[in-house]
């Protein structure tokens, strides 16, 4: 083998470079661990024991809810501790380390996944003024009604529509006013369309910034949010969420940006006193009141008029004395200050004085939830005049995870803010005469108006821009201003161009709905990890005895590979920050049954070199060269339908895609290499290398079947297969799960076997006699209701209703009674819903066109690949063919055993990736006889056509 040294190189600095990115998963899990052991140290059983009331089931999870709380707190406290120091070159914090280990999908961590779609349609009229002109308003009816069933563009379909309904209207009457600077009224139609779709993209990208800017602020660790521009759609995926109510609220409510008046930290921080004093008085009267009666806090709010606190006195002081017992020290200060000792007031540390500025104090991430708490007290029991508010900075202090409390003044009897934010018409990153980055935006006449009053009248003030009660930038005013205002601060350029993005989403909002949604409870995810980890486990050693007993020393050697490979696969999975599903899983297991065809291939080529009496270093040589077409194509093609599944799958499907497209590279990579290195190594010690036992020396070499004679019985018997597979199809046809027909679906345990049959009798007469489709899953105590009642509908108060059906359906199922709220408690309850799944009837329909692309995409993709690499159309012809057959027959017998056999065969999107594994495992095959046959067409040119392809076949059955 050339190169053997820059090989050997490649691959040491490979597995260290994949060492690296898995190093952090270990040091996550390590500090995890110890947060596990903590928390469960710390709790205590009998609480949950008198909760559980005898139930053990409810009891360990009541336990293991208390733990989880405990081990949360653990891991927060961590976040910014450092915890891996990299050969004393870079230190990872835990957050850090967080951010680059591993990603597990929702359906191995449990979670929330939601595709929002972006109403174009409430954007292009809110452009046009909300007109009621019967003609615009047909033409926006018919455009909603073509999007039902096609995923192009709204703009483009509303330009088709108001052509059907009048095709001599002018648009840019509709739309002139509005975009007076863009559109004027001799513009032609297609003019305005283009303005319009270029306005609606704009729309879209600022509806994005929004959801971002609201996920990165939930706290949930490893968030994903996607734009899926083709459709207008935006995937959001919340690992751990224990709250979907609060998501949906958070994702779907309107963003509120305001201008506000900031206060001085002199002026607020009396303000802040007088609740540090409240506190503190609160606390005290609380621990004194151990029958738990309802403290009167009237005594805590007279203190707190008259009570100082000497906490700037004792900053004036020499800090340089500690305390001898600091955790002592810790609690008598929590105890006096428990304002002051989460909430750093901003104070000169040299002179002990408060600074100037709207910032009153800093505190870390963790401390924020309980800081917020205390001043909503204060604020109730008006320790907290109704003239100023607190609001945090949306962004953490440069290089820590500090953030600042921001005063805010509040100037109207309303309580609404000094400008409102729909009055900015632009908003655009630029920079400021330093060249630093600033965000420049326009208003419209009337904002521009009231701006100008604004600021004419607090120069030197502080104004804060608040964007769902974050402030994003709190400038001093240095004049008044007309005209195009600009706003400085610590930007970034992307942040800058967020900033801008956020600012413009004032003035055009994009409502986004939720179209589909997917909440999977942390004990389903477990089971799903469990199994998902089972099935490799027990694929990997069945592998491993399988070519270890048909190759002897080179299947141990193949086995090597296959652990390297494996190696290889998560360390490139981890540097791509992909996320590993349970179809993730299973396209690891495809991936070690390629590594293996590639393996197989060339041992079958070194015995047959062998058998030609060569030596074992020749054999080796020739047998690895005559391989590496068939390996290539073989893999090619596979990798074309990997390909083609992450270009048009989504979600879990995706996940396979990706793993599988790695894992063909990274199989290749070991098949090929590690192995030649391996055996190489062995020779130049003079190892003895066995392909083979004694009593399989000859397996399947002397065969001499006249396939091509035997080829009109097989067009007999595979036109009789398939005719009953498109039979079995249109007698039965397929169970289709709610990805490809829309509908709700949930995942209910209980803590009993329950009868399906009675289960669905109960529901029918909840649902008006329209009985769901009630399945076992997994275990009889596990069942999944698909309904499609009302799927239309798609509202909060029709969620409610149907989960309250589904309720009243399932409630005389449990040995123990479940109250409703335990029983949709998706995270928070070990009975019940464990997991819900919500497809409207318009993702379904994008599923179904997208899962039929697909399929004919990669058939195209392999037909070019086969007719480039063998120079005949004949043999990419006969390659789809055979290959369409191969998929048909496979969905039909799917259809046919629907059932019959006692386990789900519900066709959904995993089925999809499954047709076109299929495919790509036919395709394999196909190619490796298909590379024999050409090779034998040039050794023998005279042979006869039919002579090749026989013995091509017979070659290669091995």
């Amino acid at each position: 083998m050339q190169n053997k040294g820059a090989i050997k190189v490649f691959a040491i600095a490979f597995a260290l470079a994949c060492f690296y990115q898995l190093s952090f998963t270990l040091f996550t899990k390590n500090v995890e661990k110890k947060a596990r052991n903590y928390a469960y140290s710390e709790v205590t059983y009998g609480e949950a024991k008198l909760q559980a009331n005898g139930d053990k089931l409810r009891e360990k999870f009541l336990v293991d809810s208390i733990a989880t709380a405990k081990e949360s707190f653990y891991l927060d406290s961590m976040s910014s501790e450092v915890v891996y120091n990299f050969l004393w070159i870079k230190k990872f914090t835990y957050q850090e380390c967080k951010n680059r280990e591993i990603n597990l999908g929702l359906d191995l961590k449990g979670g929330m996944n939601v595709m929002m779609e972006v109403s174009t349609a409430d954007v292009v009229r809110a452009l046009a003024g909300n007109t009621t002109d019967p003609t615009f308003n047909k033409a926006m009816d018919l455009a909603l009604e073509k999007q039902k069933t096609r995923s192009t563009s709204f703009v483009t379909l509303f330009g088709e529509a108001i052509k059907e309904v009048d095709p001599n209207v002018q648009l840019a009457g509709y739309f002139s006013n509005q975009l007076r600077e863009k559109i004027k009224l001799t513009d032609d139609n297609e003019k305005v369309l283009s303005v319009i779709r270029e306005e609606a993209s704009s729309a879209f990208e600022r509806t994005y910034q929004v959801l971002r800017q609201r996920i990165d602020k939930f706290g949930v660790a490893q968030p994903n949010i996607q734009k899926l521009d083709a459709s207008e759609r935006i995937l959001v995926e919340l690992p751990g969420v224990k709250d979907p109510d609060r998501v949906r609220g958070l994702l779907q409510g309107t963003a509120e940006l305001g201008f506000w008046l900031c206060a001085d930290n002199r002026e607020a921080y009396p303000v802040l006193e007088r609740a540090n004093a409240f506190l503190a008085d609160v606390e005290s009267l609380t621990k004194k009141d151990s029958a738990g009666t309802v403290v009167d806090t009237t005594v805590a709010v007279a203190k707190a008029d008259t009570a100082k606190s000497d906490l700037l006195a004792s900053l004036e002081k020499d800090t340089t004395k500690k305390s001898s017992n600091t955790e002592l020290a810790q609690k008598e200060m929590e105890a006096k200050n428990p304002l002051f000792s989460k909430l750093m007031p901003n104070v000169d540390q040299n002179s002990g004085t408060l600074r100037e500025g709207p910032v009153v104090g800093h505190a870390p991430a963790r401390y924020r939830k309980d800081i917020d708490e205390m001043l909503a007290l204060a604020q109730a029991k008006k320790i907290i005049p109704s003239n100023i508010k607190f609001l945090w900075d949306a962004k953490p202090i440069k290089g820590s995870d500090f953030y600042s409390l921001y005063a805010i003044s509040i100037t109207s009897r309303d309580g609404s803010p000094l400008l409102s934010g729909d009055v900015i018409s632009d908003a655009r990153q630029d920079f400021d005469q330093a060249g630093g980055n600033q965000i420049s935006m326009n208003m419209n006449p009337e904002g521009e108006r009231e701006w100008k009053k604004i600021t004419g009248a607090n120069i030197g003030n502080c104004v804060a821009i608040v964007l769902d009660n974050y402030v994003y930038s709190a400038p001093v005013i240095r004049s008044e201003i007309s005209g195009t205002s600009s706003i400085t601060g610590d930007f970034t350029i992307e942040e800058a161009k967020d900033v801008a993005n956020v600012l413009k989403a004032g003035k055009l909002p994009a409502p986004a709905r939720i179209v589909q949604e997917a909440v999977v409870g942390p004990s389903l995810g477990q089971e799903s990890i469990n199994a998902g980890f089972m099935s490799f486990i027990v694929a990997f050693i069945i592998v491993i005895i399988y070519m270890i007993f048909f190759y002897s020393t080179a299947g141990a050697i193949s086995a090597i590979a296959l652990f390297t490979n494996v190696f290889f696969l998560m360390g490139v999975l981890a540097s791509l920050q992909a996320v590993l599903t349970l179809p993730g899983i299973a396209g690891i297991v495809l991936t070690m049954a390629m590594a293996v065809d590639a393996n197989v291939i060339i041992n079958e080529r070194i015995k047959e070199e062998l058998r030609a009496g060569k030596t074992l270093a020749a054999a080796v040589t020739d047998g690895y060269k005559h391989a590496y077409s068939a390996i290539i194509d073989g893999n090619v093609t596979t990798l074309l339908t990997g390909i083609v599944l992450v270009v048009l799958g989504s979600g879990p499907v995706q996940g396979f895609a990706v793993t599988l497209c790695v894992g063909i590279l990274t199989s290749l990579f070991t098949s090929i290499f590690i192995t030649r290195l391996v055996i190489g190594f062995m020779l130049s010690r003079k190892k003895d290398v066995q392909f083979s036992f004694a009593f399989n020396k000859n397996f399947l070499t002397n065969t001499h079947i006249d396939f091509v004679g035997m080829r009109k019985k097989a067009y007999v018997f595979t036109i009789v297969l398939f005719v009953l597979a498109v039979g079995a199809l249109v007698a039965k046809g397929l169970n289709y799960g709610i990805d490809f027909q829309g509908g709700r679906s949930y995942t209910v345990y209980f803590d009993k076997e329950v009868s399906v049959e009675n289960l669905r009798s109960s529901l029918a007469k909840q649902f008006d006699g329209a009985a769901p489709e009630v399945k076992t899953f997994g275990t009889n105590d596990k069942v999944k209701v698909t309904t499609k009642y009302k799927i239309t509908e798609d509202t909060p108060e029709v969620k409610k209703e149907v989960e309250t059906k589904l309720y009243n359906g399932c409630k005389d199922f449990y040995a123990k009674p479940l109250t409703e709220k335990e029983f949709l408690s998706t995270q928070t309850n070990p009975l019940g819903i464990i997991a819900a799944d919500i497809v409207g009837p318009t993702i379904a329909n994008d599923i179904k066109r997208s899962a039929l692309i697909a399929v004919f995409v990669a058939l195209a993709l392999i037909f070019v690949y086969i007719v480039l690499r063998f120079r005949k159309y004949q043999y990419g012809t006969g390659a789809v063919v055979s290959l369409t057959n191969d998929a048909m027959v496979t969905i039909g017998v799917f259809a046919f055993f629907n059932g019959i056999l006692p386990f789900n065969m519900e066709v959904d999107q995993s089925f999809v990736a499954a047709i076109l594994t299929v495919i790509g495992y036919s395709i394999n095959d196909t190619v490796i006889i298909f590379d024999r046959v050409r090779e034998y067409t040039h050794l023998y040119p005279r042979k006869d056509f039919k002579d090749v392809v026989n013995a091509a076949v017979n070659s290669t059955l091995g």
